[in-house]
């Protein structure tokens, strides 16, 4: 199936689905920061016309995964301390203040949502290969989203997602080579029970504390890089 049927199929326009792929992509480290994004390539690679690869570049830019460069195209965002540093502070508060607007407003159904996406991550936690590891991480990311899903607030969930992938692009960035954080499954069950128990105090400074801990692992890392400079800003 390609990309165009594929569009149709999962009811998106042609620039989102690119923009998607696009982003994973970026967020994986499978585009190095830095690097160029030729169109010529990129529109052969996708079989489609300039017109909605133009259009998803341009979201990834305002999104904060591309750059355009005057006259000279686009290339995938380059990574930095400060960056990070501006990153994780902005998804803490952000995600911290749609956790409490989410145990506020979730009912039930969120209840479940969130003991299930729970259940999911700690089962993968348990297994070591390859593939696991990436459904780990789209666990990963559903449980944070499931913990937010309630705030019946659209724009900020669409920031926190955006906050989220821009975060977890430095974690595989600089922390692919280690094995998961046993830390980490601890710290998901105590915001999830907080969460179910209505504890909106606790469950946000677990969170913080959570996606802090991780900002400054991956800050070390940063500073012992020896990543070529083109890919640090």
């Amino acid at each position: 199936m390609d990309l165009i049927q594929a569009a149709e199929q999962g009811g998106q326009t042609l620039s989102t689905m690119i923009a998607g792929n696009l982003r994973a992509a970026i967020s994986n480290g499978e585009l190095a920061p830095g690097s160029k994004l030729r169109l010529d390539e990129l529109r052969v690679t996708f079989g489609v016309s300039l017109s909605p690869l133009r259009e998803a570049l341009s979201r990834l830019s305002a999104e904060g995964f591309v750059v355009m460069e005057d006259q000279r195209g686009y290339k995938v965002a380059p990574v930095s301390e400060a960056n990070l540093v501006e990153v994780t502070k902005l998804r803490a508060m952000v995600e911290c203040f749609a956790l409490r607007e989410s145990i506020q407003q979730g009912d039930d159904k969120w209840e479940g949502e969130v003991v299930a996406s729970l259940y999911r991550i700690n089962k993968l936690s348990r297994l070591d290969d390859p593939g696991s590891k990436a459904a780990w991480e789209t666990a990963h990311r559903d449980l944070h989203y499931r913990l937010i899903s309630a705030c019946r607030m659209p724009l900020l969930l669409s920031f926190s997602s955006t906050l989220h992938d821009l975060n977890d692009r430095y974690r595989r960035l600089f922390l692919i080579s280690r094995p998961i954080d046993k830390a980490v499954q601890r710290e998901h069950a105590e915001i999830c029970n907080a969460a179910l128990e209505r504890n909106a105090d606790l469950a946000c400074e677990i969170m913080r504390n959570h996606i802090e801990r991780t900002g400054a692992n991956i800050r070390k890392a940063i500073l012992k890089t020896e990543m070529p400079s083109r890919q640090l800003a």
